[in-house]
């Protein structure tokens, strides 16, 4: 049987699945985990995610009923971090990760001497410290013999496109996270790049931006043996984590995508570029062509595990718990545990506001499950003030969907329905929708028409109540503390 196979390099693990070329159907599926890493230094080494990736490569394959014929491979990986490779294109340090945020005081920087309103108007969006041009700085600044060393800029997903295929290349959607990729000419901005890191051959050290479905090349023959695969593979460009995830849900412009992962995103896909002049949005290139304007924060699914640590429970519990908090307005949560993203305050930290002697658990519960999605409802305004549609369906992925309470708690801040397509892994499952149109010559049509063609089934819908509470109100209160300069590390009221 005639497969492709979908990676998912994420933060936290890496996922495979392989589908059947023609039907999509999942063929088998493995996963491995990475090691943790948290902010403010946050790394893995990249051989650790090939080790995951064949791990998960291995257990997919032995997952099949019959051995599957792999034709294609694409990897989705999380975005940003930072690979330096030598001259012999091995890593000379620890990736920095998206989420790491010891470059904030370089990007500041670098920041005043390029102006962010260029910036914005160069890149799309307004670099923070999750920008690779950031660790690239940090690097330069703290570390300047590595850099000194390095041959090779690459991405998480580039990486082990690189393993798999031995040439340096990546795509627009990865490109444009990097704060020095304009994405409307489709060039590399090395004068960006001389701010941050000196002088240097810079197009030498960068990789091939690739269309979307044109072939990052063959899959080598050692890569091969070690995943245990045989025959001719060829390996598509991949992409973003959250590009590919779009992709495979088969989503279309204006639907909502509201992913609920290690990060929080809101996104939707456009045909033009948007340009945030508030630095909120980012305008970043997606997987067909277009353009796939979000707004990702930095504190998510994790805050639920916080919560579970601190009431002394677990996920189920607390999920039963948020949901028994009844129609009270309760305490709010500005849930900035480790800084933030979006809004741009690496230096922030969390805080509960209007508690009071008769405060319960369940409304604890409910406080640290609702705080955030009130981010990420303040980051759907922002994408409406910049004038995008999000008028359509709204779509919840990621392991935070899994939560009743989640699920409940943001349809009732929507005011509207939200729906679980029937997917566990829509990242790896987007990736499987690249291979197949890189498999079979397909156009960036074509790649829409697999996607469509491919889109999972909706497992439930979550409808929303109404409780009584003043939901308007709440978002007010959430938004005037989340602007509150006493969240910042270090400064006491």
């Amino acid at each position: 049987m005639t497969a492709v196979l979908g990676v998912d390099s994420s933060t936290q693990s890496c996922k495979v699945e392989i589908r059947d070329l023609t039907t999509g159907e999942l063929l088998g599926c493995g996963s491995a985990p990475h090691p943790p890493a948290f902010p403010p230094c946050s790394e893995q080494h990249p051989l650790d995610w090939v080790s995951a990736f064949v791990a998960a490569t291995r257990t997919a394959l032995a997952d099949c009923a019959r051995p599957p014929a792999v034709c294609a491979i694409s990897v989705a990986a999380q975005c940003h971090g930072l690979v330096l490779l030598d001259d012999h294109g091995n890593p000379l340090r620890a990736a920095k990760l998206w989420n790491d945020t010891t470059g904030a005081p370089a990007l500041r920087a670098l920041a005043d001497r390029i102006g962010v309103p260029s910036w914005i108007r160069r890149t799309g969006s307004a670099p923070t410290a999750a920008f690779t041009i950031a660790k690239l700085a940090w690097v330069a600044e703290h570390e300047p013999e590595v850099l000194d060393r390095a041959s090779t800029i690459l991405l998480p997903h580039d990486y082990l496109t690189y393993w798999l295929t031995g040439r340096p290349v990546t795509d627009r959607s990865e490109a444009s996270g990097t704060g020095y990729f304009d994405v409307e000419t489709g060039q590399w901005i090395t004068e960006y790049l001389d701010l941050a890191g000196g002088a240097r051959d810079w197009p030498s050290m960068l990789p091939t931006v690739l269309a979307p479905c044109e072939p990052a090349g063959a899959l080598r023959p050692a890569a091969a043996e070690i995943l245990g695969l045989d025959g001719d593979v060829v390996v598509a460009p991949g992409g973003g984590d959250q590009h590919a995830a779009y992709l495979g849900l088969g989503l279309r412009d204006g639907d909502q995508y509201i992913g609920i992962g290690t990060s929080g995103v809101v996104a939707t896909s456009s045909r033009t570029p948007v340009f945030d002049p508030r630095g909120m949005v980012d305008g970043v290139a997606d997987l067909t062509g277009g353009y796939l304007p979000l707004v990702s924060t930095l504190n998510a699914a994790r805050v639920s595990d916080v919560a579970a640590r601190l009431l002394g429970t677990d996920l189920v519990d607390l999920a039963d718990l948020a949901l028994s908090a009844g129609e009270t307005q309760g305490p709010v949560l500005v849930p900035f545990l480790d800084g933030e993203r979006k809004p741009d305050r690496p230096d922030a930290r969390g805080a509960f506001a209007d508690l009071t002697s008769h405060t319960t658990r369940a409304e604890l519960a409910r406080a640290f499950v609702e705080g955030p999605l009130l981010s990420l409802m303040s980051a759907r305004d922002s994408l409406r003030a910049c004038g995008v549609d999000v008028g359509g369906a709204a779509t919840a992925v990621g392991g935070g969907a899994r939560s009743p309470a989640t699920l409940q708690l943001l349809a009732d801040l929507l005011d509207d329905e939200v729906t679980v397509l029937d997917t566990d892994e829509a990242t790896a499952r987007g990736a499987c929708v690249q291979a197949a149109a890189v498999a079979t010559g397909r156009d960036v049509a074509g790649l829409v028409d697999v996607a469509k063609q491919w889109q999972p089934a909706v497992r439930h819908r979550v409808s929303p109540r109404h409780t009584g509470r003043d939901l308007d109100a709440l978002r007010a209160r959430w938004a005037q503390l989340a602007a509150s300069p006493l969240l910042e590390n270090g400064i006491r009221p």
